[in-house]
């Protein structure tokens, strides 16, 4: 059975426990969501705005306690929980303000090319939308698919990571507190061997997914079987391009930077650092020079810089990972060793030589460990780079426009940003490619992928 429940990851200590939903309780929550979209899906758009401008609102206002709760949770600092409240605060402002102008009816070719008088597309919504959201950021990554979902006039059932209830539970309390009606936002507290229960209900039309591959692959197994859309971002092992045109100074301040967000669990982090000879010694000397600088410590402190992770097992995992490197042949230059003392505390970490006979090369590292890897030129740059399964976001430093056009068209990823650090913009579509899954969210993209594009035709 899984265990829902708050585990403090400074201390690992068990601070709250939940019961999970039964069946017939999560079946009234389905059928509340169907019942509910059947008027929801008419409200005006600008009501929805003015619900969704009023949660973002609750965000801003109790963004302090808001941090604290994700801090508790699962680990990251409290300062970046913080800010990780007002940046949904400013997704869910985005949708409330450009929702009708992404919805409205879009005349793709002039009628009479058709044979019509008028033609044209009208989007509208699917239904109920199932979210399998991740921890590492509890907040944002239900709201960016909550805030344009509901402004489409689509209904969420989330199935959160189980250890992160109080964030999943908050969730479904800011929407009703917000003014959406009881149904439009609901948190399903079940373990993930009742996914594909929920699923394959026929009043559940689509699903979105964001975490590990195998649960990606279970996903889109059970949606492709009953024929459901779905979006999926299932991670990555991001590229970091550094050319000696580059400015090593930012390059390397951005670098450990990106390497240490969220305590190195960001699915976008740079992770694999690929840095040309003719620069690599002095890249190497600065990168080194701010991993070692960043302060490991009490989350809620405002002065630490990298908090713990979030698991034991995914400390765990890391030390595995490291020490397999370190075993054919790569070289630790700061980090690689857990302190003393409780909580699942590791270092920022930077390990080079690293080569493909190691797991570190093709494999994610979800902590604040980086890869140094060298290379000659912008093909092998570009080669290197594109050595992974993954291909989710990419970065690439660099003053030479002919190598960042190269960069911009052959780095095989969801998003390229040359010359600083990779994030997520609401104004911007988000996903991967290869294996870090398919379909966007944010931006207008985000909205219409759980639309109909209903091809209108008037004669």
């Amino acid at each position: 059975m899984t265990t829902i429940a708050t585990t403090n990851p400074a201390t690992g200590e068990v601070e709250k426990t939940f019961d999970a939903l039964t069946d017939e309780e999560v079946d009234r929550r389905v059928a509340r969501a169907a019942d509910t979209f059947a008027s929801y899906r008419t409200v005006p758009v600008e009501r929805r705005a003015e619900w969704m401008n009023a949660a973002a609102d609750v965000l801003d206002r109790e963004a302090d306690q808001i941090g604290a709760m994700l801090t508790t949770e699962m680990g990251k600092t409290h300062k970046a929980a913080v800010a990780e409240a007002h940046k949904c605060a400013k997704a869910c402002r985005y949708y409330a303000e450009h929702a009708a102008e992404f919805l409205a009816d879009r005349r793709p070719a002039d009628p009479a090319d058709v044979n019509a008088r008028d033609a044209y597309v009208r989007y509208q919504p699917l239904g109920p939308v199932l979210a399998v959201m991740p921890w590492n950021f509890p907040l944002w990554q239900v709201i960016r698919f909550a805030a344009p979902g509901l402004m489409a006039g689509n209904v969420g059932l989330l199935k959160h990571s189980s250890n992160v209830p109080q964030t999943a539970l908050f969730l479904e309390d800011l929407f009703r507190r917000a003014g959406f009606p009881e149904g439009a936002f609901q948190t399903l507290l079940i373990g993930s061997a009742k996914v594909e229960r929920v699923l394959r209900d026929p009043r559940v039309k689509a699903a979105t997914l964001t975490g590990s591959e195998p649960a990606g692959r279970s996903v889109a197994a059970i949606a492709g079987d009953e024929i459901k859309p779905t979006v999926l971002e299932l991670g990555g092992s991001d590229p970091f391009v550094v050319m000696p045109s580059a400015d090593l100074e930012a390059a390397a301040r951005t670098a450990a930077e990106s390497r240490c967000l969220n305590n190195g669990q960001s699915c976008i982090s740079a992770k694999r650092f690929i840095v040309d000879t003719g620069c690599a010694d002095e890249f190497e000397r600065l990168f080194v020079e701010r991993m070692r600088a960043k302060r490991v410590g009490d989350p809620m402190d405002e002065a630490t810089d990298v908090g713990p992770l979030v698991s034991e097992e995914g400390r765990a995992e890391v030390e595995e990972l490291v020490a397999d490197a370190v075993g054919k042949g790569a070289s630790v230059l700061c980090g690689g060793e857990r302190p003393d003392g409780p909580g699942w505390y590791y270092p920022p970490t930077v390990v080079s030589g690293v080569t493909p006979e190691m797991r570190m090369y093709h494999e994610e590292v979800f902590a604040p460990v980086a890869s140094l890897l060298r290379v000659s030129g912008v093909s092998e740059a570009v080669e290197v780079a594109n050595a992974t399964g993954f291909g989710l976001g990419s970065n690439a430093w660099t003053r030479d426009d002919g190598e960042r056009e190269r960069f911009v068209n052959e780095l095989d990823a969801g998003q390229v940003f040359v010359n600083g650090m990779t994030t997520s913009y609401p104004e911007l579509p988000f996903g991967g490619v290869k294996r870090s899954g398919y379909g966007r969210e944010l931006s207008a993209d985000g909205m219409r992928a759980f639309c109909n594009a209903k091809s209108v035709w008037v004669g």
